[in-house]
């Protein structure tokens, strides 16, 4: 099981939409905020686009298959179980990835600063709100 998890998150992570390779050339080698971010990561019995531990956060882009009635049913049971153990996600679609970057990074750098922060040396930790754009 582990192994083809693994595999799964290798080939995810080789066959990138346009729109992910975009958003991870712009938040890998902690080029965003000084924050490390994985891509491809396992939360249980998921894989998130992308991770990032020291927030407990989750991004993840949206391609056509987020909107049909399957993925978004998909989507709901993914989401509930992912903030009932505390992790906040935050998506953005492909379209905005690809034609509005700056706007995508100005949104997501106002909804970190937004983030409550039970203890100011961990900034967000312990929000489980899921915004959405």
């Amino acid at each position: 099981m582990v192994l083809a998890r693994t595999k799964q998150r290798r080939e995810l992570r080789h066959n990138s939409t346009p729109a992910e390779k975009v958003f991870w050339a712009m938040v890998s080698a902690k080029q965003f905020n000084n924050l490390k971010f994985r891509r491809q990561h396992d939360i249980g019995p998921y894989i998130v686009d992308f991770y990032c531990a020291a927030l407990n956060l989750i991004i993840e882009i949206d391609g056509d298959s987020h909107f049909t009635t399957q993925g978004i049913d998909y989507d709901k049971t993914r989401t509930k179980y992912l903030i009932s153990k505390g992790y906040q996600i935050i998506r953005y679609d492909n379209s905005q990835i690809l034609n509005n970057l700056d706007g995508v990074f100005a949104d997501l750098t106002l909804k970190l600063a937004l983030r409550p922060s039970p203890n100011p040396s961990l900034p967000g930790r312990g929000t489980t709100a899921e915004l959405h754009q």
